[in-house]
């Protein structure tokens, strides 16, 4: 996170007695339209996450409510995000869910919301300038710092002096890619200053796009001569990219690669010692605890949050769930698995079956 443009006043886990009921609702539940809750989702390609994960448990929590709801994915493109938004208001939502494809987009969108009375929240990704009502996400700085922890960690195992890293971040447009290079970068910087590791290039992959990012990772390893000997990767979907190019170039295993979403092809890159760690972040309780929220919102219900966010762009505290996040190494895949984000098989077919024995996921 840049210093200056988000502050996370609060961090803790989420549970339904985080979200309080308070004064000011009105009794005439007669006047009120039907609840009925829009979610735009941003894309489908940068992470399997929104549409494997997201979608089902937000739908399930809407279908166990009884409420009304319409979820969509703009598919990185922000006309459709916006036509999408203006179809669900004109449609009678009564609460508004948003992941912005970036913040001029959002806060044109959440203002068009407001205007028409309907209940806001920014999901997983806040609007910088914007006006939505709520956040839920997770402590995103906390994932950059696990992500830099965790390649400090696997470098001193591969015993090496002064080991080049290199930083492939998310997307510009995106101030969480913002916040998780400010955690990374909290660990990484003292080691450069003091030279005891080498910066190498940094740079930030467009729209979080994978392909971009395997061609960026390549154009870093001709720059640096081959020689690089960590990666910060921002997720796992460019934790893959880059994988593929070490293979290509027989250093997988050998330079290791950081990630966060905890899919199910980074867990098995773990399995298989290529990916140094990722790191597991709730998105069943993140669903939960926006779907909990927007149930309430669209109900006409006003609620009290224990956590906010400053936003100075729009000089504003903005009341904030955030929910803790937790790294995943080879020993802790299981937890995932456990945990019931992942299934089992996705994770243990036929290549892995072994890999997944040697850890009790037999």
């Amino acid at each position: 996170m840049r210093r200056g443009i988000l502050t996370i006043a609060a961090v803790g886990m989420l549970t339904a007695g985080n979200l309080t009921a308070c004064g000011g609702e009105s009794d005439d539940t007669a006047s009120r339209p039907k609840p009925k809750i829009g979610v735009i989702l941003p894309d489908s390609a940068s992470s399997n996450r929104w549409e494997a994960a997201d979608r089902k448990y937000l739908a399930a929590a809407f279908e166990d409510a009884g409420v009304e709801y319409d979820i969509q994915n703009a598919h990185n493109d922000k006309a459709r995000f916006v036509t999408i938004a203006e179809q669900m208001i004109t449609n009678g939502v009564t609460a508004l869910m948003i992941t912005n494809l970036d913040s001029g987009t959002g806060k044109a969108v959440l203002d068009k919301a407001t205007q028409r009375g309907v209940a806001t929240i920014d999901y997983d990704r806040p609007t910088l300038g914007g006006s939505a009502q709520y956040y839920v996400s997770f402590d995103n700085v906390s994932v950059g710092r696990l992500q830099g922890e965790g390649l400090v960690r696997c470098l001193a195992e591969k015993g090496g002096r002064k080991p080049v890293v290199v930083e492939l971040n998310g997307a510009p447009t995106d101030n969480n890619a913002a916040q998780l290079k400010e955690g990374y970068d909290s660990v990484l910087k003292p080691r450069y200053d003091a030279q005891e590791y080498v910066k190498g290039p940094d740079q930030s992959v467009p729209e979080w796009n994978n392909t971009t990012g395997g061609t960026i990772f390549e154009q870093m390893l001709t720059q640096t001569g081959g020689k690089i000997d960590g990666v910060i990767a921002a997720n796992d979907g460019l934790a893959n990219a880059v994988i593929a190019v070490l293979t290509k170039n027989k250093l997988n295993g050998r330079v290791p690669v950081t990630g966060q979403d905890a899919d199910a092809q980074a867990l098995q890159h773990i399995l298989a010692g290529d990916q140094c760690m990722t790191v597991y972040k709730p998105i069943k309780a993140e669903a939960e605890a926006a779907a909990t929220l927007a149930i309430a919102l669209a109900r006409g219900e006003k609620r009290k949050t224990d956590q906010s966010f400053r936003d100075t762009t729009g000089n504003r505290d903005v009341p904030a769930v955030l929910l803790a996040v937790q790294p995943v190494t080879r020993e802790t895949v299981k937890n995932v698995i456990a945990d019931g984000f992942i299934d089992r098989d996705a994770v243990c077919t036929e290549k892995y079956a072994a890999l997944c024995a040697s850890i009790g996921l037999s």
